[in-house]
């Protein structure tokens, strides 16, 4: 079964005026699709194809360039349209504050760790929030289109949420003031998705 663009959970300009109609529709449609099809070109005809992509990326030889750069890519991107919401923002509650909370010392603490990871990232890449088994939460950054699902990347753990910092993501509306949209980013926060994936993942 190969794998298909997920659609957007909200309109391309539902994120405005943090993330402008323009960058969603280049992002989600052509950059999102196109690692959705190398993804299903890599894997056809392997042992790869029918897995889910969770189960790939863990498993993944990090050598298979094609499935790295894609399968992140597809992966990656997925989880980023979930996290974000035209009503987020705010800070989260229940569980995951505690947690946060017991990882961080406090939400300003994480929120200045998360920032700094995103912000520090050189190049293209992403900085996410994971979890580990039993409920810590960590915080790295990872190049390219690599995740923390992967062998031997990152914090380990299960990304529950994660930051786009590849240029694609937000140069149109903020050229090379890459700090202006992490600071933008948490305010579409999907508090509840990101709890959701938290139950899932400790």
């Amino acid at each position: 079964m190969s794998f298909e663009l997920p659609n957007l959970p909200y309109a391309h300009d539902a994120l405005e005026p943090h993330i402008d109609a323009r960058t969603m529709e280049i992002h989600h449609g052509k950059h999102h699709q196109g690692y959705t099809n190398k993804l299903n070109d890599a894997i056809k005809g392997t042992d790869n194809e029918g897995k889910t992509i969770e189960n790939i990326l863990s498993h993944l030889d990090m050598d298979n360039k094609a499935v790295r750069n894609n399968g992140g890519g597809f992966y990656n991107h997925s989880l980023f349209w979930t996290v974000m919401s035209p009503n987020g923002g705010g800070n989260p509650s229940g569980e995951l504050a505690d947690a946060i909370n017991a990882s961080f010392e406090s939400f300003e603490s994480f929120k200045n760790k998360f920032a700094e990871a995103a912000k520090g990232q050189f190049g293209s890449g992403w900085a996410w929030l994971c979890v580990h088994e039993g409920g810590k939460l960590d915080v790295c950054g990872t190049p390219n289109q690599d995740n923390p699902l992967m062998p031997g990347v990152g914090c380990g753990g299960t990304p529950i949420l994660g930051i786009d910092v590849w240029e694609h993501a937000y140069y149109l509306n903020y050229q090379n003031k890459r700090p202006d949209y992490v600071e933008a980013f948490f305010k579409l926060i999907n508090w509840e998705e990101v709890s959701r994936r938290f139950a899932e993942g400790k």
